[in-house]
């Protein structure tokens, strides 16, 4: 599995000069990041046949999730993308993202509102979980993570088998219930029910219905 710096990334830890908790410099140029964002798939073709459905629903997570992580990363939260590779092993993450942009409609729109950043990481993972045959918990361990917050496509899913495989390993988890999707209202409700009974997740949104931030 890959694990990639994103494009401009400089070995030089990047100032931050909102960060809310100290920052302290790896060898690698990362920084320690308590809490990590975790984007699970948001860079996606939508190529299967449960696609459409999903379109409208990821599309409106995403564009919350774009907002939520300008906020976090004004805090100093670190970002990584965990994608899925679609069976294509030759590629990589960046690959993947250009594709994405490549096409039209949700996937496009997913791909320009979530577009990585300089100081963004990104994993690609052959299965559901974020965890499975990936770098994710040694790169977690390196970044000292206590608390996740996870999003992406799809809640029942791929977002799901994320949280639980966090859970786990004992990392606080918080899964924002309107930067997640999936294919009906019902699954993803569900999906949250159950993470916040079994798994103890937060699931509040991240723009809670009537904020300003909340508006398109």
């Amino acid at each position: 599995m890959q694990l990639a710096l994103c494009p401009g990334m400089k070995l030089e830890a990047p100032v931050r000069h909102k960060r809310r908790h100290s920052a302290q410099v790896l060898a690698d140029g990362l920084q320690h990041s308590p809490t990590v964002l975790l984007l699970v798939d948001f860079i996606n073709p939508l190529q299967f046949p449960e696609g459409g459905a999903l379109a409208g629903p990821a599309e409106a997570a995403a564009v919350a999730t774009a907002r939520l992580k300008r906020r976090l990363a004004a805090e100093g939260v670190q970002a990584i993308y965990a994608n899925d590779n679609y069976g294509t092993w030759h590629s990589n993450f960046h690959e993947t993202w250009r594709h994405c942009r490549s096409l039209q409609g949700a996937s496009r729109r997913m791909a320009q509102a979530l577009k990585p950043g300089p100081q963004d990481l990104a994993i690609l993972k052959p299965r559901h979980s974020a965890f499975f045959s990936t770098p994710l918990e040694l790169l977690l361990g390196q970044l000292k993570a206590k608390r996740l917050v996870v999003v992406g496509l799809a809640t029942d899913m791929c977002v799901l088998f994320t949280a639980m495989d966090a859970f786990l390993r004992g990392y606080k988890l918080w899964v924002p219930a309107d930067c997640a999707a999936a294919e009906t209202p019902q699954a993803h409700e569900q999906a949250l029910e159950y993470m916040k009974r079994v798994l103890k997740a937060q699931v509040k949104p991240a723009w809670p219905p009537g904020s300003p931030a909340a508006a398109p």
